[in-house]
């Protein structure tokens, strides 16, 4: 009995040794620029941080990269990996199903729109239909107002002594000559009737003139603002596409904005290039890498970020690395190391 135990506080003694120096299965998915595959190299800022991670703490590990997101965070549910990494926002309903280190990244959503080169946002405005109903009521007013005075001067001078069918045009040029520079000076009305109205549309028309062109340059200024998307309450006529189960669809269930969901990223970029989409929400750097990488200046982003949020490295509930993890992460914050792989990605220093 007295070796059964010896023997069981030797194993037990001998297991963290064991488990540290076994080889870590490491899940991720494709997400530039955090996590890539390159001629058969994985590479991206979460790949290269979690590198130095497990140099520090001598763990040796394998990447096993899935199709998407949603298969990832899967695998670490079900503990079939030891750990995942690449954007993985910490969530609260996230967190209750999955452990996650420390912060390893500070982000946000951001919006994605195709760049206007073709003037779009301008001919959506001129072709508004509220814009175009008044001109046509406008148009449709001077040629009653002109074919009335038509009917009171037609026996009387010359200009309007035609058939109706004829005197449409000269009628209509008559009033427009009318509002526009207050009349013709041959062509001044002759009956009473004609001279009373003719008095009455130079006055009244000081003022719908005015009241219309306000009218026409509202409406322009406002279509050619909402055109643009400048932040989430722009998207709600918009066609917004996102990835099914991220951070983002949940922020766009929330809003009751209607989108349309994709497997992944690679499938939501492919729907944004074939222009089935208006707008694109999704994570703040994921957005930024492509359009200065791959949109070839067709895409652009708007707004600032918002809905901030942290990534982290999920692992399984109970974990018996994460601790470990947590640790070392701190010291490579401290010596510089995090900086380092940061500005290696990014450019900058870490905010």
């Amino acid at each position: 009995m007295t070796r059964i135990i010896l023997a069981l506080v030797a194993l037990l003694a001998l297991w963290p040794v064991k488990s540290m120096s076994q080889e870590l299965v490491v899940g991720t998915v494709t997400r530039p620029p955090f996590s890539m595959s390159l001629a058969g190299t994985d590479l991206g800022f979460s790949i290269d941080l979690w590198d130095a991670l497990a140099q520090s703490t001598g763990h040796e590990y394998r990447i096993e990269r899935f199709d998407s997101f949603g298969e990832m965070l899967d695998a670490v549910q079900n503990s079939q990996v030891d750990l995942a990494i690449a954007n993985i926002s910490i969530t609260a309903a996230r967190e209750e199903v999955m452990d996650f280190s420390q912060p390893i990244f500070s982000a946000g959503l951001q919006i994605m729109t195709p760049v206007d080169r073709d003037g779009s946002g301008l001919w959506k405005a001129l072709v508004n239909k509220e814009l175009v109903l008044s001109v046509i009521l406008a148009f449709a007013a001077l040629l009653g107002v002109g074919m009335l005075m038509w009917w009171l001067e037609r026996r009387h001078q010359e200009y309007f002594d035609q058939p109706a069918k004829q005197a449409m045009f000269p009628a209509f040029w008559w009033a427009l000559n009318l509002v526009v520079n207050g009349g013709f000076e041959e062509r001044v009305p002759r009956t009473a009737l004609g001279r009373l109205m003719g008095v009455g549309l130079v006055i009244t028309s000081l003022f719908f003139v005015s009241v219309f062109v306000a009218y026409v340059t509202s409406v322009m200024t406002v279509d050619a603002i909402t055109s643009n998307v400048n932040s989430v309450n722009d998207l709600y006529s918009r066609r917004v596409g996102t990835v099914a189960g991220s951070t983002a669809a949940n922020y766009l269930d929330n809003r009751d904005i209607d989108y349309r969901e994709y497997a992944g990223l690679d499938q939501m970029l492919a729907g944004f290039e074939q222009k089935e989409l208006d707008a694109i929400v999704f994570d703040a750097p994921i957005l930024a890498y492509y359009v200065k990488t791959r949109a070839q200046g067709q895409a652009q982003l708007n707004g600032p970020i918002f809905l901030r949020e942290n990534y982290g490295i999920a692992a399984p509930t109970n974990s018996p690395v994460i601790e470990g993890i947590n640790r070392t992460l701190l010291t490579l914050r401290e010596n510089g190391k995090y900086n380092e792989i940061y500005e290696s990605w990014f450019g900058l220093e870490p905010q």
